[in-house]
């Protein structure tokens, strides 16, 4: 069936199952799979226990593994987390459609949750397949007067390649990029991850595989980041909806 959404917006029961009444429900899962996680359980069985104690349903379960960690995962995220000033002047490398769609479901009026961590995830799934929505472009400007503003250097974004529409999007990336004189370099590649999770820059991302370093090599070093849609959300999409999935 062809994708015929034109905006990046909230799932029709979403405001149900995110409403302020569901939110300690939510909160009390977030922890308690952390504490699960933290003392050796596996995500999908600790993810049932949680899930069936405060009879969560299946979207509901899905968010609470997104914003979840474990405490050690946690203390190691926030150790080499930057503060958004440290990439004046430094080399940056983006997760391209991580960091879009994010600014995308903000702008779109879609849930974004808080996580254990402090990114901001969407519930969004592109399954392999990406479609330009009304939010498309000015995300994408938001992102690149974030990045000048903050005085970025060198700015390297990297698209998945195997998911549809990746090169028309660098094309409308690589325009925007020369009409306002930003230094962007746009790669498709087969699997972004493994070179975010290695590179020496600064990256940018709230995906937690990558954050924790599971695709480097043994002894190799772990990322350095920043979270750098959140901050775009926070300064610029005043009107986004966030739900606190961390615990206050």
């Amino acid at each position: 069936m062809p994708d015929k959404r034109s905006h990046r917006g909230p799932h029709p029961e979403d405001h149900l199952l995110f409403c302020t009444e569901c939110w300690p429900a939510l909160q009390n899962a977030v922890r308690d799979l952390s504490w699960l996680l933290s003392h050796g359980y596996a995500i999908n069985s600790g993810l049932k226990l949680v899930g069936d104690r405060f009879q969560l349903n299946e979207r509901q379960r899905l968010a609470v593994m997104r914003c979840t960690c474990s405490s050690e995962s946690l203390q190691g995220r926030r150790e080499r987390q930057l503060h958004i000033s440290a990439i004046a002047g430094q080399s940056v490398i983006l997760d391209g459609y991580n960091v879009l769609t994010t600014i995308e479901s903000a702008l779109g009026g879609g849930i974004l949750l808080r996580a254990m961590d402090g990114c901001l995830r969407d519930l969004a799934s592109m399954h392999g397949h990406y479609k330009r929505v009304a939010e498309t472009a000015p995300a994408l400007g938001l992102m690149g007067q974030t990045l000048a503003t903050l005085g970025a250097g060198r700015v390297e974004i990297l698209l998945d390649a195997p998911v549809s529409n990746s090169g028309r999007l660098k094309g409308v990336m690589q325009k925007l990029a020369a009409e306002n004189n930003w230094p962007w370099d746009i790669s498709l590649l087969p699997d972004p991850d493994p070179v975010l999770a290695m590179s020496p820059a600064i990256i940018a991302t709230a995906d937690s595989v990558i954050l924790d370093g599971a695709r480097n090599p043994a002894g190799a070093a772990k990322p350095r980041w920043v979270n750098l849609a959140a901050h775009i959300v926070e300064t610029h999409v005043t009107a986004a909806t966030i739900v606190p999935m961390n615990v206050p």
